[in-house]
């Protein structure tokens, strides 16, 4: 079996304020898998992903990522790594094509972003302002810049938030490409036909605790096996998240029904 891209183990992250924001988290990605970490806002889903891309110090647990500590090896780590974040802020008035250029000179062997242009429908932006780009564009060209590093990891953080159904489906199409030729994939997404469509693994916080972290058919399991009347007049959250178990779930979110 080929070593896992990513491996946690018990983590914990506290704030200074003393909320405890991971407790106890503990999973591995593959080659060539996509895990979709899910859970409302404030269940800990960004602040695990930070960890992993190094840009928060646990207060303790095991995080190895390519093998490497990303706290204390993150430039290693981040040649492999892409990262596309939910919002990104970058240089005023700097072009499309300046701003992919500008990436390109991080990498010793950057993914040709001119072909990336035309793929991710921005070949006709390429002269336009970044700030004058709409929300849906600048969505694309932070997924464009994800993966300028050719990465054998790649975090999304909301994929598709601000995109048309036909450009979504396209990206999912493009993922199941990129995971195919092995790189593990890591997204977070409130989403639940997109996690459907493409997460083999599903890791389920809830106010900083892991919940369920395994396949998609034992994350149904799991959600069937905690779901009676009584139950779900007391924790309607669970009632909702039963929502998954059905087989058209387009247009619902997490946040929608959690």
């Amino acid at each position: 079996m080929a070593q896992a891209i990513v491996e946690v183990e018990n983590l914990n992250l506290t704030y200074k304020n003393a909320i405890h924001a991971v407790q106890n988290v503990s999973f591995s990605v593959e080659p060539g898998e996509v895990l979709a970490v899910i859970g409302q806002n404030g269940s800990g889903k960004t602040s695990a992903v930070e960890c992993i891309e190094g840009l928060r110090k646990p207060d303790s647990g095991l995080i190895r990522v390519f093998g490497r500590d990303p706290w204390t090896h993150r430039s290693e780590v981040y040649r492999e790594m892409g990262v596309q974040l939910q919002e990104a802020e970058y240089p005023l008035r700097i072009r499309v094509e300046e701003l992919c250029r500008l990436f390109a000179g991080f990498y010793a062997r950057p993914a040709d972003w001119n072909l990336l242009l035309g793929q991710l429908d921005l070949e006709e932006k390429r002269k336009r302002p970044v700030h004058k780009l709409s929300g849906g564009e600048k969505q694309r060209l932070s997924i464009l810049l994800s993966l300028m590093a050719r990465p054998r990891l790649l975090i999304l953080d909301e994929l598709t938030t601000g995109l048309d159904p036909e450009v979504r489906q396209n990206m999912w199409t493009s993922f199941e490409n990129i995971r195919k030729s092995g790189v593990a994939i890591i997204m977070v997404s409130h989403y639940l036909d997109e996690v459907e469509t493409l997460a083999d693994k599903i890791l389920y916080l809830g106010k900083g605790r892991q919940m369920f972290f395994g396949t998609q058919q034992e994350f149904r399991g799991y959600v069937k096996g905690r779901i009676d009347p009584e139950e779900w007049r007391e924790d309607l959250s669970l009632k909702k998240l039963y929502l998954m178990t059905a087989p058209k779930t387009t247009g619902l979110t997490m946040e929608g029904i959690l």
